[in-house]
């Protein structure tokens, strides 16, 4: 039996509007170099990576040239977990993650011996500003019954208020589980995430309402006349999306089952509903294949995200190379903080191990 609320009963999207306008406004894109600085930044950075021992995890979403470099120096591309557990596998002394911060802290968790730095701090997540500590705490105590599961786009000290966290990928295995033993849930931060899970597995989900600025961009009616244009074209969403995009997606999956569709299937032209960074990767393991932005609200600079995360965007050659160079933009997590989100974490790692499911998502 699925727990369906009003928007009177949904706890207010804390991260709204105005709230997100103001860290939207101290984002910064750093300057396009040129052919020859961007060669000399890339040797400065692969002297410093050997004389530190120092490896970069880059996510899907950043720039095409930290992804390259991540995976040109030994380094990783992929989802926020499949990056921290290759950082935790890895035998660098330090970690440098390019992404967003909550990214940073879930590296950190686990791996807390090692150096954690960022490009940048400021790079954040609208699902992690939509989830602040002291009010999600409280919902959770107001509810003491439920399970809480919380997606991987949420601070290091949600995820120790946790009972679970979870990817995009393995959420829906989880919440069945849940739902099986006759366990009622908390979800949060993403509403659409979190209606799609208890669609799919009609567990009893209580939704935090938050949403990630890219996803709920996309638009339902756009979309279908693309999809008219382009009829034999397959339409990827990732399940961060509003439900009516949802509904009339061919796939439906985190990052990782996104690029994995676009290998498989036989189309040869794909509609992607997700941020524009996968098509750097979607080209690379499917170059015969065309792939095209679904369309967001807005045009140009009238769009909030233009498909783009504008954290994400803030990572750059320049940037990393500070930090790695000046040991900056240290990535910091109390211990006692580490050591509680460790217990939600290898739950779901171990749930992964029991069910032979790989814990991949967006995340």
């Amino acid at each position: 039996m699925s727990t369906t609320l009003t928007p009177s009963q949904q706890i207010k999207l804390t991260a709204d509007t105005e709230v997100v306008r103001s860290y939207l406004d101290n984002v910064t894109r750093p300057p396009k170099l040129t052919e020859a600085q961007t060669s000399l930044v890339l040797e400065e950075i692969g002297d410093l990576l050997s004389s530190k021992q120092a490896k970069i995890v880059a996510h899907y979403y950043t720039d095409s040239a930290l992804q390259d470099l991540a995976e040109a120096s030994n380094g990783f591309v992929g989802d926020s977990l499949e990056m921290a557990r290759f950082g935790r596998d890895c035998d660098a002394e330090i970690l440098v993650v390019a992404g967003v911060r909550f990214m940073g802290e879930t590296a950190k968790i686990l791996s807390p011996d090692k150096t954690v730095l960022m490009p940048t701090l400021k790079a954040t997540c609208s699902l992690d500003i939509a989830c602040p500590i002291e009010e999600f705490s409280k919902f959770c105590d107001d509810h003491p019954n439920r399970k809480v599961v919380v997606y991987a786009n949420t601070s290091a000290a949600v995820k120790a208020r946790a009972d679970w966290v979870v990817t995009s990928s393995i959420a829906l295995e989880v919440a069945e589980h849940l739902s099986q033993a006759g366990e009622q849930i908390i979800w949060a931060p993403d509403k659409h995430l979190g209606a799609y899970i208890q669609k799919s597995t009609g567990a009893d989900v209580l939704l935090w309402d938050a949403a990630c600025i890219v996803h709920e961009e996309f638009k339902a009616r756009g979309l279908l006349d693309i999809k008219a244009i382009y009829p034999d074209a397959a339409i990827l969403a990732h399940p961060e999306s509003p439900s009516a995009i949802l509904e009339i997606a061919d796939v439906v999956g985190s990052t990782t089952q996104i690029i994995n569709a676009a290998k498989t299937l036989p189309n040869k032209l794909f509609i992607v509903a997700t941020d524009q960074g996968i098509f750097h990767k979607l080209k690379q393991v499917a170059p015969d294949k065309e792939f095209i932005v679904a369309p967001t609200g807005g045009n140009d600079a009238t769009c909030r995200s233009c498909a783009q995360c504008p954290w994400m965007g803030m990572n750059s050659l320049t940037t990393l190379r500070d930090s790695l160079r000046d040991v900056s933009n240290v990535i910091e997590v109390e211990p006692h903080l580490i050591t509680q989100a460790m217990i939600p974490l290898q739950r779901m790692l171990d749930f992964a191990v029991t069910n032979q499911l790989q814990v991949k998502g967006k995340a």
